[in-house]
């Protein structure tokens, strides 16, 4: 077994292709909040392609991080001079592997909030980008407002009332904290790009920010509203969680490999204050519009992901290429884009549909990344609002769709929630509400909509009889036949 390890000095003792550029000649330019392995295989892959070409050498990224789960990313990647392996596998078992050098620090924040403020107060960061997952932008789901009960957050808002950066909590606190030292120099602001799976994430993190600003001083977040932009973006690209077996695969030693499928896409809204790297020469498509866009990743694929976990696991499958091995769950899948999902979106000139949602079924079955069905459980009550939910909004009140698949996915999850699959097998549900949700469930045989009185998460969905009517015929179905008998029904319809 080989004891090489990743590093700066080692790259040419490694059998795959290093960074092909003098990092020492990179600065830094970017800050990123949320370092993991989607921000890894995605922006930061992007930055080192146009590094690789002579550009951007000026947008190097210092990660930060506010969680104490940060400290092990930040750990692994100092190791290793913040470099590490990205390897892309295609559905055939094809890959391809090359180290990434774009990274250039990480800095976990609460050992020094106030040198974390001076990196984003610094003029040479011109873009403060977010990948810090649908849960982290602290607004209620129902409507969309920024919570102001979080303590953390409170207590940053009355820290920086009093000037205070010495011990700042959140992402929201530190970020403001930069731009008021921007202002404060009159230095052009950096711009906050949020690259989360929520729509029009852009302008949610611009209420959010302005929300939280304003709560400061009202004079602020007028300026940060005029000077800042917060451009929407659509990201894409299936990375899931770095194993045990990624890092044996390897023929030298590195800490934390990402490993993703060979599909990437970004639409990015052209909207920069202080500059940006030559997105466009990487094949970043950027539009003034990305809406039309998101909507089209959030409604088909992210909601479709949603739409094969709780069924699948409940099914006893535990990778996502074996849920899509059983033809039904592609039918029910497609059938959901086709009829549901669709009719929801926004007109894309120019863009084949039907295409991308069998492309989707496709990317769903490609064996060689071995995607989890609980990494796609996760976080449901973070998820499900965001990306189903709308859909079902939009479809009832046009009256144009069905919401009859949609509900049924909504069912699944209710009977996911009650934390016992149908082999008896206990589940472990990965959610910050997950003992809210295991005893809404808990009532599920007593009052079938038991678990869609939370209105916290389903607002008044359970008051709309065409839903609930479609909701309760699913979820009586999970429970006297099972996930897959209900599929064969639903398709039958």
């Amino acid at each position: 077994m080989t004891t090489t390890q990743l590093s700066q000095a080692n790259l040419n003792e490694l059998p795959v292709q290093g960074p092909e550029y003098d990092r020492s000649q990179v600065t830094a330019g970017v800050v990123h909040f949320g370092v993991g392995g989607f921000h890894r295989a995605h922006q930061a892959l992007y930055i080192d392609k146009l590094m690789r070409q002579g550009e951007a050498m000026d947008f190097g990224i210092i990660g930060m991080g506010v969680m104490p789960s940060d400290i092990r990313m930040r750990d692994a990647l100092k190791s290793q001079d913040f470099l590490y392996t990205l390897t892309e596998k295609t559905p055939d078992g094809q890959q391809s592997s090359r180290v990434i050098g774009s990274i250039i620090d990480y800095l976990y924040t609460p050992e020094d909030p106030a040198n974390a403020v001076a990196v984003l107060a610094d003029a040479s960061i011109k873009i403060v980008s977010l990948t810090v997952t649908e849960g982290g932008y602290n607004f209620d789901h129902v409507r969309g407002e920024f919570n102001f009960d979080n303590p953390q957050v409170a207590a940053d808002i009355a820290d920086l009332k009093a000037g205070k950066t010495d011990e700042l909590r959140t992402f929201y606190g530190l970020i403001t904290a930069g731009l008021i030292a921007r202002r404060a120099a009159n230095t052009v602001p950096f711009t906050v790009m949020s690259c989360d799976n929520i729509q029009g994430n852009g302008e949610m993190a611009h209420r959010m920010f302005l929300s939280f600003a304003g709560a400061i001083d009202a004079e602020l977040a007028t300026w940060i509203d005029e000077n800042v932009p917060f451009p929407n973006s659509m990201v894409d690209r299936i990375t899931p969680e770095t194993t045990d077996a990624d890092r044996e695969d390897l023929d030298y030693v590195d800490a934390w490999p990402v490993v993703c499928e060979d599909f990437t896409q970004w639409v990015l809204e052209d909207k920069f204050a202080a500059g940006r790297p030559a997105f466009d020469k990487v094949g970043v498509e950027l539009v003034q519009d990305v809406v039309p866009y998101e909507l089209m990743k959030l409604r088909l694929l992210n909601a479709s992901h949603q739409g094969l976990c709780y069924f699948g696991y409940l099914a006893g499958h535990r990778y996502v290429h074996d849920v899509m091995a059983d033809p039904r769950f592609a039918e029910f899948l497609l059938a959901y884009m086709e009829q549901e999902g669709t009719p929801s979106l926004r007109p894309l000139p120019g863009v084949d549909l039907d295409a991308y949602r069998h492309q989707l079924i496709a990317r769903f079955g490609n064996a060689a990344i071995k995607d989890t069905v609980a990494r796609l459980c996760a976080e449901s009550s973070d998820r499900i609002p965001k990306w189903l939910l709308p859909v079902v909004r939009e479809n009832l009140e046009s009256g144009n769709a069905p919401v009859t698949l949609s509900a049924a996915i909504v069912a699944s999850w209710a009977r996911y929630a009650e934390g016992v699959d149908e082999q008896g097998r206990d589940i472990n549900i990965n959610d910050r509400m997950a003992d809210r949700l295991k005893e809404n469930a808990s009532g599920n045989h007593e009052n079938i909509l038991a678990f869609l009185r939370d209105r916290e998460v389903f607002g008044n969905l359970v008051d709309n009889e065409e839903f609930t009517t479609a909701y309760t015929d699913a979820l009586r179905s999970l429970h006297e036949v099972g996930s897959e008998a209900t599929l064969d029904k639903l398709l039958a319809r």
